[in-house]
């Protein structure tokens, strides 16, 4: 298993409420969809490579 750092987010209200209601969408917690957002937006940058096994195209 991965480590895992915690660590505190200052954000704005607006974007942590639509954060919040993403996350409820989706059946995620809010930790969970921000890990998911923040993922998924390195790994399309190119800057975080897919786990082996992940294949697919976007």
């Amino acid at each position: 298993m991965p480590s895992r750092k915690s660590f505190a987010l200052r954000i704005d209200a607006k974007t942590l409420e639509a954060m919040q209601r993403w996350a409820k969408d989706d059946l995620r917690s809010l930790n969970a969809q921000i890990e998911f957002v923040l993922r998924e937006s390195l790994r399309k940058s190119g800057r975080l490579k897919r786990p082996p096994g992940e294949e697919g195209s976007d």
